[in-house]
């Protein structure tokens, strides 16, 4: 019997026409009630992103290079979380697990582009770090606006355009049978393993593009940090090596939660046959605790941001 998300195909077997997204595997009865903990972590991701963003670019004291990237860091966080939480909330929420294999494939697409993108703006912030604290006489004259624009402008095409093999030698893989993916959100390797077909060169696609992209990103993050911790260390006050420092935890923080979580996430994905709710949920987990956790840890950590919120703030209020 043909199911409505089915059709015939070459009258011998069936064609997949949309997949449906079962959401977290062995838990299933009562996932619904992590809706409540994900939807305020979707809600902080939002706000407080969008109130660094509106800060930043309201504050004329923030109109530095350091601030601007993390401005972009917001805006990408955003998306990041919009990429996959509404549909996660609607599965929840209404039951409402299907989707179809073009809206899967985009939020493959989306996920990779976001993900991509948040590493290469860890990158021109540790740049960024770099050029003030070993370079700086030179900084002014390096990282400025122009920097900033072409910087980003890369990072948005090369992980725009990069990313486009994965989700479309996905779309050309061969989906006959099943169409139940036990996950959440649409991931390359989830949606691959119900293809009828060879499925290595998706596999293969994948780890190059992350070898490519994230994994040149941690490299020279990397070695950023070890010529800024080179220089601090030839510092002759103690009290200098301490606030050259201070200015890199916010984004040493971040950057350490962001690539660790990705390890962890490879690393529990061997395991997933077994435990096959570890890996989806830490791939849930790291596209929404990033983008909530990022602007906390900058606000706590910045004076002058904190500064800024308050300023925003009090203006918002005074207005109504």
């Amino acid at each position: 019997m043909m199911t409505p998300t089915t059709r015939h195909f070459n009258g011998s077997h069936f064609q997949v026409t949309e997949f449906i997204l079962m959401g977290l595997p062995g838990i299933y009865s009562w996932q619904h009630w992590l809706s409540l903990p994900l939807a305020l972590l979707y809600l902080l991701a939002l706000s407080a992103n969008l109130l660094i963003f509106i800060t930043i670019w309201k504050e004329p004291k923030l109109h530095q290079p350091m601030y601007q990237f993390l401005s972009i860091l917001s805006i990408v966080d955003m998306g990041l979380a919009t990429t996959i939480m509404p549909k996660i909330l609607a599965i929840f929420w209404f039951d409402a697990k299907s989707i179809s294999l073009p809206e899967c494939f985009a939020q493959i697409y989306a996920i990779h582009c976001f993900v991509g993108m948040e590493s290469g703006i860890f990158l021109c912030m540790a740049f960024d770090r770099y050029v003030a604290i070993c370079h700086p006489l030179r900084y002014p004259t390096i990282v400025t606006n122009s920097f900033v624009f072409k910087a980003t402008a890369f990072m948005v095409l090369r992980n725009g355009l990069g990313v486009i093999p994965v989700p479309v030698l996905a779309a050309q893989r061969d989906y006959c049978s099943s169409n139940e993916i036990e996950h959440c959100l649409c991931s390359n390797l989830g949606v691959t393993s119900l293809s009828c077909d060879d499925r290595r060169v998706n596999s293969i696609c994948q780890m190059i593009m992350a070898l490519l992209g994230m994994g040149s990103d941690l490299s020279m993050i990397i070695l950023s940090y070890a010529f800024i911790l080179h220089s601090v260390l030839k510092l002759n006050s103690a009290e200098a090596a301490s606030k050259a420092l201070s200015t890199c935890s916010s984004h040493l923080i971040l950057i350490l939660f962001f690539y660790t979580v990705i390890v962890v996430i490879c690393v529990t994905h061997l395991a997933g046959r077994k435990f096959p709710l570890i890996p989806v949920l830490f791939n849930v987990l790291h596209n929404i605790i990033p983008p909530a956790l990022n602007p906390l840890v900058y606000a706590f950590r910045t004076q002058d941001l904190r500064l800024g919120f308050q300023k925003v703030l009090l203006t918002g209020i005074k207005s109504k």
